[in-house]
């Protein structure tokens, strides 16, 4: 029997654990490039505040790129080019500020290569006013695989705020909740998916100055707070690779 001394079982301890810790953090040089954007709730997010300081501080100031455009009160179909109602034919998909995000994210991506790319959307709340609940959750994938073409890559990660309870009365906006189930069951049905709980973030003191509570949009410390969820959210897709994000509760989500 091989009767290690305690010298040679402090090395082969320390080996373990500087291995198991390789293995959960980023690749050494690894570069990330992510994409914000979507409506009001997006467009109210400042990323310096709390998204790329924590992206940063996770993989370095040189590793990470944050391109955003966000415009409010727009619906998905301004971003998904094959955008269909669930009857009839109008109103018509346009692309347009899809066309307008790509041109930013091309102008800042030039000439470098990524290992990894998320996007990061916050929207929904036209398509829940305008009663188009039922085709969110194929729109929202057929996004998703644009913009996987568009970039030439099937490894996209990406983070869905998912909206607030606003209306979950759906008395404002008739699709509120149908809206907000679609968003889950996009991001929990995708091993790259994750949603992030927005419903705390509505309350408080706004850019104006005003309280509000279960506003549409989110309070100054709200949009702080959005950011660094997003983050936090990115950073673990990240890490996990392609590992399945498990289904969680609200308070999980934060």
């Amino acid at each position: 029997m091989l009767i290690r001394t305690p010298r040679t079982l402090l090395f082969l301890i320390a080996l373990f654990a500087a291995a198991t810790t390789g293995a959960s953090e980023p690749r050494q040089n690894s570069t990330h490039l992510f994409i914000l954007s979507g409506q009001s709730n997006m467009a109210g997010l400042d990323p310096s505040t709390s998204f790329t300081p924590t992206v940063e501080a996770a993989f370095g100031k040189e590793n990470v790129t944050v391109v955003k455009d966000a415009m409010g009160g727009q619906p998905i179909r301004h971003w998904f080019k094959n955008w269909k109602p669930s009857q009839g034919d109008q109103p018509k998909a346009t692309g347009d500020l899809y066309d307008r995000l790509m041109k930013k994210v091309n102008a800042e991506t030039a000439g470098k290569e990524f290992t990894t790319v998320t996007f990061v959307w916050m929207q929904g709340e036209r398509d829940a006013r305008e009663s188009h609940g039922d085709v969110y959750a194929a729109s929202m994938k057929g996004l998703i695989e644009q913009l996987a073409s568009d970039l030439g890559r099937d490894d996209i990660n990406f983070v869905i705020g998912r909206l607030s309870d606003f209306d979950l009365r759906n008395a404002k906006h008739p699709h509120w909740t149908k809206v907000r189930e679609a968003q889950v069951e996009v991001a929990t049905g995708d091993s790259r998916g994750a949603w992030v709980d927005t419903d705390d973030l509505n309350d408080g003191t706004n850019k104006r100055g005003k309280e509000v509570k279960d506003d549409l949009h989110y309070s100054v410390s709200g949009y702080k707070t959005l950011g660094k969820r997003f983050a936090e959210k990115s950073i673990e897709l990240i890490q996990q690779g392609t590992q399945p994000t498990a289904a969680a509760t609200p308070d999980a989500q934060r």
